[in-house]
């Protein structure tokens, strides 16, 4: 059964590796047939055989591919040969190899012979070149470590010979392998075919050699017992680390083996009573050794492997252990930092390189599994009982200290940094966070976490002073040369020490008022200020505001906004903050840095947060009742004049988008300052309840129209792309509050909402009359300052308003205050709206007119049609007697006279187009 399996492997493989071969029949193709056109093309005076030796000393690239594996894993005394000599091999190799089978190529298109056959030809040999090179030397490799492994197995089911026999046969043979590798290398071996360096043969032989020794060593520790778990754990450890040393001279994948063999051991050797100490010391001889060969060779994926491995053990050992020696776990941290910045980026680049070339991905690996150490020594229950918060605290230092050391070692403190917000933050995946704001508990799932010892206070304000002092150091140190390296350090700098700040205040402080942190979130928006202006006087040219610069301000800003939250009450907070928005723009005076103006517009940003989460400004239950002067007024109103006076000092000193947000979010808080306003007189001081009236929400509307207004007026003096489509806005917004909720939602036709008792100003007088009246004055306003549609919208819904108007005036005459649908129609009413339509487009057309405005004249046209047809159609059946008389008669009279004007009208323009030529 297992012999099938392998054999079905070996298969698979060859399979793999044969469609692998496509790709590069299909390329020989390509150059064949390109040839071919060019021969064919004319080139004619070229000499057959000059023409494919310029093609090949042209593009070497087949051979370079073919000469650099077989330099990457030759002995060095072969490999300073090999560079010495390496533009004469690369030379001989193209004239001896690839000229005759380019040539031949050539004669045959000189000849005419058929380009399929010559295809043919070059595919039989690039796959018979495969199959006796590469792929035979694979296979045989693997045959030759399964069969020692077999050969094993045989002998022990037939019982030929006894165990020791038997195993010292098997590691006889791999000390042959081995020896046999060792021979061919130094016998001069050199890869002899184009397109083979990957089928090293000595390496190959090396790997299965070690492959045998290490089934030989296992099977007589733990199937015969001959050995026991400390020699066979040595004996073990020492052929890993033996074959990643031979791997200087057969290549990465030995390494690879050898790596895998030597992480394995720990895990195929069992103890009764097992050492860590044994384990991570063994662990930090692999991971050294290893280290020494990556640097040598620069094989990235060798050490990311080897990291990984170690800290997969610790993790291991972490999780798995009752009681974990905290020594042991500080150890191989300690352990793997020092070879990351010792030995592996050791000395790595210069000063200016490093600063070009960005981060070492191999970093990431101990990152990670370093800092997650870290957490389980700040969190888990057992550790920190026996060593207290400590531990973990000094890991994450380390992690910063060595990112500080090794520039290009930056993911360590991004896993220092996100590591110390999780311990904080208590957010530990996939547990889930929840809080008792009003106990001051943050817990797991309702589970309050221990937040009572002095100890961890001050570990979190030693950690916030080591990501200020690491991060504004490195920030300016790389301001001028790595700028996204010194963002990276600036971002640090300032989140880690505000996020910790919040945090320790949730656990510790008063979280109405508490003047204690407010005092250092005071302190902490001067330190961040002045660091930004220190790392923008490193800069290049200096001053210019670059990220660095704009996440150290940007930390600034959020520690202002901490401490208002800290120091005072929801109502000043609010108002505080809106004011804050001046401080930024009046700073544009003197650096002209680009992230002032947006940090201006993160004011507007949060207090539109603010007063989205509780609009009352202080809370319900503290608004009074008095009308406009309430908490509502300073509230609304302070930001929005800060917010405008913000943008005019914008649009002095800067003029950019900032400025034209900033007059957005003024415009903005002064529509809602009036809005709020409005509600809380509508309701009796109580704006979060209640649904919306018709007269409230006509007050609205009328906010909305005369904001349009305001917005168009101020954009007429001075010209804003924000005013400009601001105001258009507001006017479309008043329109969908006009169409929805007067003509549709709250229409006292279908509520029969009261209208009122006084006969003229009553609701009707608010919700249809003055707002008929706004929006046709600011269609006529508009009519040459914005777009035709949007005066023309405008005076549309003006005509429907006053439409509106006067059939629901006509209404209330004859029902009262109560003007329901149900309530029926009667004969004098129904003739009543047929006259009073055709007076009002009479109207409209005589405005229409008189106003050159097309809009009203179609507007009059309509009104009239509707009139014409509600007589034909409604009045002829419904009213009786003289009422249908005279419904015809003026309807009749109406619709000549209107004929008379148009004649009228266009006769004299006829007369004026005469006397004009």
């Amino acid at each position: 059964m297992f012999e099938s399996l392998i054999g079905a492997v070996v298969v698979i493989v060859l399979f793999v590796l044969v469609l692998r071969q496509q790709g590069r029949v299909s390329l020989i193709e390509r150059e064949l047939g390109a040839l071919r056109s060019l021969v064919l093309s004319g080139v004619h005076a070229t000499p057959p055989v000059a023409k494919p030796v310029e093609q090949v000393a042209s593009a070497p690239a087949d051979a370079a591919q073919a000469t650099a594996p077989v330099a990457d894993i030759a002995s060095p005394t072969t490999a300073d040969a090999a560079h010495a000599q390496a533009p004469a091999a690369e030379a001989d190799a193209a004239t001896s190899e690839a000229v005759p089978e380019l040539s031949a190529a050539a004669k045959a298109a000189f000849t005419g012979s058929a380009p399929a056959a010559t295809a043919k030809a070059a595919r039989q040999s690039e796959v018979e070149t495969a199959l006796g090179t590469r792929w035979a030397v694979w296979v045989g490799g693997v045959a030759l470590a399964l069969g020692g492994l077999f050969l094993i197995r045989y002998t022990i089911e037939a019982g030929i010979f006894g165990p020791e026999v038997r195993l010292s046969l098997a590691a006889l043979l791999g000390l042959v392998l081995i020896g046999g590798g060792e021979f061919i290398r130094r016998t001069g071996f050199k890869v002899p075919v184009q397109g083979a360096a990957g089928a090293y043969i000595p390496a190959i032989l090396t790997a299965a050699g070690a492959f045998i020794l290490f089934g030989t060593v296992y099977a007589a520790h733990a199937i015969y017992g001959f050995v026991g778990p400390a020699f066979a754990f040595t004996v073990l450890g020492a052929i890993g680390v033996a074959t990643i040393v031979a791997a200087l001279v057969h290549g990465q994948a030995l390494a690879g083996i050898g790596l895998v063999g030597s992480m394995a051991t720990p895990a195929l050797v069992s103890s009764q009573a097992p050492n860590p100490w044994a384990l991570f010391v063994y662990l930090a001889i692999v991971l050294a050794a290893t280290a020494v060969i990556a640097r040598i060779r620069d094989w990235k994926f060798l050490i990311a492997a080897a990291f990984f491995g170690t800290g997969a053990w610790t993790i291991v050992y972490m999780m798995s252990t009752l009681v974990a020696d905290l020594a042991v776990i500080l150890f191989i941290d300690a352990v793997t930092l020092a070879v990351l910045a010792f030995v592996w980026l050791g000395t790595r680049d210069s000063e200016a390189e490093t600063a070009k070339t960005g981060f070492d991905w191999p970093s990431i690996v101990p990152g990670v599994f370093v800092a997650f150490s870290a957490l389980g020594l700040s969190v888990d229950t057992t550790l920190v009982a026996a060593g207290g918060a400590l531990p973990g605290a000094f890991v994450l230092v380390a992690l910063v200290a060595t990112a500080l050391y090794r520039p290009r070692a930056l993911p360590l403190l991004h896993a220092a940094g996100v590591v110390s917000v999780m311990i904080h933050l208590g957010i530990i995946p996939p547990t889930t966070i929840g809080s008792d704001i009003t106990q001051g508990n943050i817990g797991f799932d309702g589970m309050p976490v221990a937040a009572g010892n002095p100890l961890t206070l001050r570990i979190g304000i030693a950690l916030g002073l080591v990501f200020i002092g690491a991060g504004f150091w490195a920030a300016r140190r790389f301001a001028a040369s790595a700028r996204v390296r010194a963002a990276c350090w600036a971002a640090w700098g300032v989140a880690a020490p505000l996020l910790i700040l919040l945090t320790l205040w949730l656990a510790y402080g008063n979280l109405d008022r508490d003047l204690v942190y407010a005092a250092i979130a005071a302190l902490l928006v001067v330190v961040f200020a002045a660091g930004g202006e220190w790392i923008a006087r490193a800069e290049q040219p200096p001053l210019k505001g670059d990220i660095a610069v704009s996440f150290a301000l940007c930390g600034s800003a959020l520690a202002g906004l901490l401490m208002l939250h800290m120091a005072f009450g929801s109502g000043w907070t609010t108002i505080l903050a809106g004011v804050a928005a001046i401080v930024p723009a009046l700073a544009t005076r003197w650096r002209s840095y680009p992230v002032l103006g947006w940090i201006s517009v993160g004011a507007v940003a949060a207090v539109l947060g603010r007063v989205a989460f509780d609009p009352t400004i202080v809370g319900a239950e503290f608004l009074t009742t008095t009308p406009v002067f309430n908490w509502l007024l300073p509230g609304y109103g302070v930001p929005a004049l800060a917010f405008g006076f913000a943008a005019w000092q914008l649009a002095r000193t800067t003029n950019d988008r900032p400025r034209l947000a900033m007059e957005a979010g003024a415009a903005l808080f002064a529509l809602l300052t009036v809005a709020m306003l409005v509600r809380h007189a509508m309701h009796g001081g109580v704006i979060d309840t209640g649904p919306v009236t018709l007269a409230e929400q006509a007050i609205y509307t009328l906010i909305a129209i005369g904001a349009g207004a305001i917005l168009l007026a101020i954009d007429m003096r001075s010209p804003s792309s924000v005013l400009r489509y601001g105001s258009m806005a507001a006017g479309v917004l008043s329109v969908a509050f006009i169409v929805l909720q007067h003509f549709l939602v709250l229409n006292p036709l279908f509520t029969d909402e009261s209208t009122g008792q006084i006969p003229v100003f009553n609701l009707l007088f608010l919700a249809y009359l003055l707002p008929a009246i706004a929006a046709g004055g600011l269609a006529l306003y508009a009519r040459d300052k914005r777009p035709p549609w949007y005066a023309q919208m405008l005076a549309v819904v003006a005509a429907l308003l006053v439409f509106a108007y006067a059939t629901l005036s006509v209404r209330r005459v004859f029902k009262g205050e109560f003007i329901g649908l149900w309530s029926g129609l009667g004969q004098l009413e129904t003739y009543t709206y047929s006259a009073l339509w055709l007076i009002i487009g009479v109207v409209l057309l005589t405005a229409g007119v008189w106003l050159k405005s097309q809009v009203l004249r179609i507007a009059s046209a309509a009104l009239i049609a509707i009139a014409v047809v509600k007589v034909f159609l409604f009045d002829m059946s419904e009213l009786e007697g003289v009422l249908r008389a005279l419904s015809f008669i003026g309807l009749g009279a109406v619709l000549i006279g209107i004929g008379l004007f148009y004649q009228r009208l266009l006769t004299r323009a006829a007369r004026e187009a005469n006397a004009a030529t």
